[in-house]
């Protein structure tokens, strides 16, 4: 039995060749955005440019761009905001993995799983930081305390989540920080979830001890401090 001749390729400009350059482009869109991303051009956390911008700088067609950013969304690297953009919440699709994973569990699990974060960062950053990261935190708290008394439930847990990633960031720990932020979707859920609509003042949790502990390099006050917070009972 003689074996049966393959397919020959689709003539340019017949569908099948259209879709395969159009997946093409894509790829290449998905590539030159998760370059952009690891480069730091759009750190952690900050807004990727609009999709008009996207496809003047990449020469693609919106569609494309829309189809990459869609991908690198299900990947778990950028995290679109109704109403607000588009944002970087991992640098790499294994930390997405960890997001994708975060997005199903029960809230008591997140909660814990911050813990885990959030104390011992609390604890390094006590013996690690340097007079900006103090600066910093200072910064951060006195924004974080006026997002509060606005009353703007996003603009508070904007301000709250920098606050802690501050925090990460004084503990001179990368890879720490980068699996914090991979979960900064859930994070942003256990948050708000945690303070309420209406920013309630019975719901309020102050964090000027944590930062104090953090200045004066007491890691265990610290690590308490942050325990004391995120009790799951």
């Amino acid at each position: 039995m003689t074996p049966s001749a393959a397919s020959p390729p689709a003539p340019a400009g017949q569908p099948g060749t259209s879709r395969r350059s159009r997946q093409t482009l894509v790829r290449q869109a998905i590539d030159s955005l998760r370059e952009q991303i690891a480069a730091g051009d759009w750190p952690l956390g900050t807004r990727i440019p609009t999709e008009p911008r996207l496809a003047e700088a990449l020469g693609v067609g919106r569609n494309t761009v829309r189809e990459a950013v869609r991908a690198l969304v299900h990947a778990g690297v950028l995290e679109c905001r109704q109403g607000s953009g588009t944002y970087v919440i991992s640098t790499d699709e294994l930390a997405g993995a960890v997001a994708r994973r975060c997005a199903t569990a029960e809230w008591r699990e997140t909660v814990e799983v911050r813990r885990a974060f959030e104390v011992e960062a609390a604890r390094l950053a006590a013996q690690r930081r340097t007079p900006a990261d103090v600066a910093s935190l200072d910064a951060a708290l006195a924004d974080r305390e006026a997002a509060w008394r606005g009353g703007d439930l996003a603009r508070f847990v904007d301000a709250d989540l920098t606050l802690h990633r501050a925090i990460m960031a004084a503990a001179h720990n990368v890879m720490l920080s980068e699996l914090y932020d991979s979960i900064g979707a859930a994070m942003r859920a256990t948050v708000a979830e945690a303070v309420g609509p209406d920013l309630h003042p019975d719901r309020h949790v102050d964090h000027a001890r944590l930062v104090a502990a953090i200045r004066d390099g007491d890691p265990d006050r610290a690590a308490r401090e942050a325990a004391a917070y995120l009790g799951t009972d």
